[in-house]
């Protein structure tokens, strides 16, 4: 399946909750793993670390997160349904994000630095998560797709705050002018 992007309204859409025992959200989670390991093998220099299901068109409370995000080999994924956050803790970071539904585009996006998370295994075992670094960026970053947020949300005025990938060489690029990100209607829904 092809990844929704912007300006898609599906993007910007609250998810529905979801049953484990849906034989749907199996077939979704599926489709998820697979779709954004094929993204990856069209984009050599990025990393797919996870994916929520409104970045496939289904607004279901779905995410992915990648086993391992410092081997680009292991092709494993695990599923969380229905994540909140329940508390985020330490100061606020940036860094940088990019998406799959926001194609090119990356920007240093301001986040607390912990967070806790409490989700459902596909099997319907409810688990706690604290995570930090770059597993709490994640985990903050999928739940917002699931309530119709993307991280360019985060930065939209912090002209200091953008780039772009360079396709030649997988360089993180500043954006230069910012009319480009203002006027881009792929980026931005219609008001």
């Amino acid at each position: 399946m092809d990844v929704v992007t912007t300006p898609d309204e599906r993007l910007r859409k609250r998810s529905t909750k979801v049953r484990p025992d849906d034989p749907e959200v199996a077939k979704i989670v599926e489709e998820m793993r697979k779709s954004t390991l094929e993204w990856e093998k069209s984009h050599e220099h990025e990393l797919s670390a996870a994916m929520a299901a409104p970045q496939l068109g289904y607004n279901k409370r779905i995410i992915i997160v990648r086993d391992d995000f410092d081997d680009k080999n292991n092709r494993h994924f695990t599923a969380l349904l229905n994540p909140e956050i329940i508390k985020t803790e330490g100061k606020i970071v940036k860094d940088h994000e990019g998406c799959l539904s926001v194609p090119r585009y990356y920007g240093l996006v301001p986040r607390p630095e912990k967070v806790k998370v409490k989700a459902f295994m596909e099997d319907g075992t409810e688990v706690r998560i604290k995570a930090d670094g770059f597993l709490a960026r994640t985990l903050q970053h999928e739940i917002d797709h699931l309530n119709g947020i993307l991280f360019i949300d985060h930065i939209k005025d912090d002209k200091d705050a953008w780039y772009y990938i360079d396709d030649e060489d997988g360089e993180l690029k500043p954006v230069k002018d910012f009319s480009e990100i203002e006027n881009n209607k792929d980026l931005w829904p219609d008001d």
